[in-house]
């Protein structure tokens, strides 16, 4: 075979393998969920099919923190603003602001720097998921001077996706993606228990998981690794959240903490040390308790793609958090006209 030969055949095979490639990737469906997306399986299995609930803009619409009756630090649970506007739709002022524009920490200088934001409320909600507590709490153990006061944001911080995407190509993914999708999807659809594609995602068994997902493997869902990697909350934490509001008493505070996917549907008992004296401790509403129930009340509670509650169980926490609030602040502040 001359060389010239060979070179063609060599070329032929190589633009044969891109092109079969590049297809596979133009069909493999862009990933709408967050644990979809970093393991790189499929959301044709593993994304929900059930279309969200929508919100009256009117009530997604944050207040300056100056005029807000209550203000939530928060995290990515909090930035679609959904159970906040459980609040503004019963006619409290919300205001969001997040652990990320801190370094992840409270600091000494909270009443002070509260003052400078000018917040006149009497509430602040301090909103995080278990998996990330007991850093910030070891951070805020640390932590001076809180810095600068954050920008006012009105609008949410990330539009969820509130309908079932429909077919588009994948034009934005690596070459290679689609392949690699099929391969990961592939392994998860036939092991009889866990897979973790890309060692951040598990793919893992969750009984009497179709009564609870809507995706179309819904004997499985996705689940984050970091759930696993970072520990139990202890009785500990709960004793560093009371002092921090013991000493910062100029307002009331209430602790949000929002458990892990993991733990609400496959270990119940994950930081149950915590819950329990939680609960005693009267610093907030008990979530984990409450995501329990939600889960076999409402499909999707947690989306099956994704790390974070569904937007059925952002208004549901809503819903919780509303009652929490009306038990310090029972109606709404009347409005300067």
């Amino acid at each position: 075979m001359s060389p010239a030969k060979l070179w063609l055949q060599v070329f032929t095979a190589g633009f044969a393998v891109i092109v079969a490639m590049l297809i596979i990737t133009l069909n493999t469906p862009i990933p709408y969920g967050d644990l979809s997306r970093i393991g790189m399986v499929s959301d044709h299995e593993f994304g929900w099919q059930k279309d969200q609930p929508q919100v009256d803009r009117a009530y997604l619409r944050a207040s300056p923190i100056n005029e807000a009756d209550v203000l939530v630090i928060g995290d990515s649970f909090s930035a679609t603003a959904r159970w906040q506007s459980v609040l503004k739709q019963h006619g409290y002022r919300f205001a969001t602001v997040f652990w990320s524009e801190f370094h992840e920490s409270l600091c000494d200088d909270f009443d002070d720097w509260l003052d400078r934001a000018g917040f006149k409320g009497k509430l602040v909600i301090i909103e995080s998921v278990e998996r990330l507590l007991a850093d910030r709490l070891a951070n805020t153990q640390k932590c001076k001077a809180m810095g600068n006061v954050p920008g006012t944001r009105i609008e949410p911080f990330f539009e969820p996706v509130e309908k079932v995407p429909g077919f588009a190509l994948n034009w934005k993914a690596k070459l290679t993606s689609g392949y690699v999708t099929y391969r990961n999807t592939r392994a998860a659809k036939e092991a009889e228990g866990p897979t973790l594609p890309l060692n951040q995602s598990w793919v893992r068994p969750v009984p009497d998981g179709c009564s609870l997902f809507s995706n179309r493997l819904c004997d499985k869902a996705l689940f984050f690794k970091d759930d696993d990697d970072n520990g139990e909350l202890t009785v500990q934490h709960v004793e560093q959240m009371r002092a921090f509001s013991e000493a910062h008493r100029t307002r009331s505070i209430m602790w949000m903490v929002i458990p892990n996917k993991t733990t609400t549907y496959l270990t119940p008992d994950h930081s149950k040390d915590f819950v329990t004296a939680f609960a005693k401790a009267g610093l907030g509403p008990d979530l984990f308790t409450f995501a329990k129930e939600q889960k076999t009340k409402i499909r999707d509670f947690y989306f099956p793609n994704d790390t974070h509650t569904s937007l059925f169980g952002q208004l549901a926490l809503g819903e919780v958090m509303l009652g929490a609030v009306r038990k310090i602040i029972p109606e709404p502040p009347a409005k300067s006209s």
